[in-house]
């Protein structure tokens, strides 16, 4: 598998005893050169063969099972009602892998979702990133529900279309004290300069 900043790029299937290229259909291709799947047929003849010699020394260790220690539901693009979206899973922080992940509108199960396969963190657990293609409306809640092997019950995720397609009315009032109070805080500063300016001259 090859990534970049994060990201998985590309890897080889070995089911379909092809090279996957698994980004979106957004992101700019990348393309590696011939005899890519080639070297990675070679290459997991060597990760089997460390496989078992790993195997062979950690036999009666017990297995660390790590459940997911972040799981987010957020969407590609800004919404707009009626418009093609995309809703993202992002799951990290699991060992091992895989982790399973279901989708439901309106408490619906739903299918036609994607998930990558899954990309190694620098501490040694992984991260993986389910897709669901969906068009917003007005009151439609979906939930992403991930399944692991350290989880007793599935860590679910809720998007309401409702709440976040709307700009947070808190924005509004804030920024207007925030403007009011420095308003303020400048001009008893400015009072207490003159104030003190005053009593000097006298």
């Amino acid at each position: 598998m090859y990534g970049l900043d994060g990201e998985e790029v590309a890897y080889a299937d070995f089911n379909k005893q092809t090279y996957i290229y698994p980004q979106p259909p957004f992101i700019d291709p990348i393309r590696y050169a011939e005899g890519v799947y080639e070297n990675a047929l070679a290459q997991q003849q060597v990760c089997k063969q460390n496989l078992q010699v790993c195997n062979t020394a950690m036999k009666g260790f017990p297995l660390e099972h790590d459940a997911p220690s972040g799981v987010m539901i957020y969407t590609r693009d800004e919404v707009e009602f009626g418009e093609e979206n995309t809703l993202i899973c992002h799951v990290t922080g699991f060992y091992p892998a895989p982790v399973n992940v279901s989708w439901t509108k309106n408490r619906q199960k739903v299918t036609g979702s994607s998930i990558n396969v899954p990309y190694p963190n620098k501490d040694g657990t992984f991260t993986q990133i389910s897709r669901l293609q969906f068009t917003p409306q007005l009151g439609d809640i979906y939930s992403c529900a991930v399944q692991h092997l350290a989880l007793t019950e599935p860590l679910t995720k809720i998007y309401e279309v409702e709440a976040s397609a709307r700009s947070d009315p808190g924005v509004g009032p804030s920024v207007f004290c925030g403007v009011g109070l420095t308003l303020g805080l400048v001009g008893v500063a400015a009072g207490t300069f003159f104030l003190v300016k005053g009593n000097e001259c006298s």
